[in-house]
């Protein structure tokens, strides 16, 4: 039980936090509706979303009379439970008469948060709240809630937020007009590339001590705490492999044997166990093969991790892996990852990705040097696939190369991933 005295202090507090930030303007809005569930990984900018629109209604005129930020993962709340939820109303029935907005900030730390949240919607309260577990998205959560949400995944930024923050315009059509823009373009697309896009982590200098912090994070406090899991070391070395099986599909039996390999044996089921809590967490994001059949699809899925710098914390030799992690990330961040939006494609022919809704095929290859025979390969998987799926457009995406190309009849668009990144699939 908590004390009324301590969520008083708390929310009052918070309020604070909330207004010495200054907001990065994102991509995500959250006007339109007035009751929202943001869901991802953490230190996605999901709280900067938040402060963003408090911030936003006081420039117009509303108070901390009209609102209520808290924050769950305050150590002082520890513990809360769902017969504590209701407390909040009372506490700022007491600072104030007026009806609150509020903003419920990784509401997954109290167990049966949703029948909470069901009852102030049926109340007909503005609610917004955040969580870093997909759990909250599972479909008997969705069930309580019964519509009166809307639910939404916050992944890291995008190219173009990034460039944004750093003065550049994605939009403008200078952008790569001449050399030195071109120059300063691609220098930053490189730094995007290699350590990804968390919000904090974009104006530091050194970028590795902040994703090591984050990472322990993730992986001590969200998956292996939360979860309860005593092999640490076995969890370790499945979610490192991970990392440098980028490009391939992984079975729940080669992950096994693979740990085993190590000296510490754990089951198959085990490691179904520590994939599904990985997931969970937005640390790593599946991507099925649309040839395999219902069993197939779920046991031997290629693994992406949420964001390229926790694969340059991991994994060495990775830059066709953060290339194609890259593509990944933009396909699921436009497409979502709940309802398997986006394939690859493996049956006796490989493509990358598959995004059935466009009928678009998209190859990744770091480079299309053809003394490797790389354009003959990546081509050929291209002109192959339209006997088995329906292909309107077709793509392969390079670091840096750039060309539209003609092959058995099939047209090819070959782009450099910062333009890929930057515009529409």
């Amino acid at each position: 039980m908590i004390k009324y005295e301590i969520l008083r202090e708390v929310m009052l507090e918070n309020r604070e936090e909330v207004m010495r930030h200054e907001v990065v303007k994102r991509n995500v809005s959250l006007d339109g509706f007035d009751r929202q569930v943001l869901v991802g990984v953490r230190r996605a900018g999901k709280s900067y979303l938040l402060y963003g629109k408090i911030q936003e209604l006081i420039s117009q005129g509303y108070s901390w009379n009209d609102i209520v930020y808290l924050n769950f993962e305050d150590e002082r709340l520890a513990g809360m439970e769902l017969a504590d939820l209701n407390m909040i109303l009372e506490v700022h029935a007491g600072l104030s008469d007026k009806r609150p907005m509020l903003f419920l900030d990784e509401i997954q730390n109290v167990e049966g948060w949703e029948h909470f949240a069901r009852r102030i919607a049926e109340n007909k309260f503005k609610v917004f709240i955040t969580g870093s577990n997909a759990r909250m998205l599972s479909k008997d959560v969705s069930a309580v809630l019964g519509g009166r949400y809307l639910t939404r995944e916050v992944f890291p930024m995008q190219f173009n937020e990034y460039m944004a923050i750093h003065g550049m315009d994605s939009t403008s059509e200078l952008l790569t007009a001449t050399t030195a823009s071109r120059g300063e373009l691609k220098s930053l697309f490189e730094e995007y590339f290699q350590f990804g896009g968390f919000p904090e982590c974009a104006g530091l200098p050194v970028k590795r001590d902040y994703l090591m912090s984050l990472y322990q994070k993730i992986f001590l406090g969200d998956i292996a705490a939360r979860n309860k899991i005593e092999n640490i070391f076995a969890l370790r070395v499945l979610i490192r492999k991970l990392a440098e099986s980028i490009k391939q599909p992984l079975s729940f039996t080669r992950a096994a044997n693979i740990v085993a390999s190590t000296g510490t044996k754990i089951g198959k089921s085990t490691v179904i166990n520590y994939l599904t809590y990985a997931t969970d967490a937005y640390l790593i994001l599946p991507v099925r093969n649309i040839a395999d059949n219902l069993v197939g699809k779920v046991s031997n899925p290629k693994y992406y991790f949420i964001d390229n710098g926790l694969i340059s914390l991991l994994a060495l030799d990775i830059r066709t892996s953060l290339l194609e992690n890259l593509v990944a990330l933009k396909l699921l961040s436009t497409y979502g990852t709940k309802e398997e939006t986006i394939y690859f494609y493996n049956h006796g022919i490989e493509v990358d990705f598959y995004v059935p809704s466009t009928e678009t095929a998209i190859q990744v290859s770091y480079s299309m040097n053809d003394a490797e025979g790389t354009f003959e390969r990546e081509t050929k998987a291209l002109v192959k696939v339209q006997s088995r799926l329906l292909c309107r457009r077709n793509i392969i995406v390079t670091y840096d190369d750039e060309d539209i190309v003609e092959k058995d009849g099939i047209r090819i668009e070959i782009i450099p991933a910062w333009k890929f990144v930057l515009g529409s699939v």
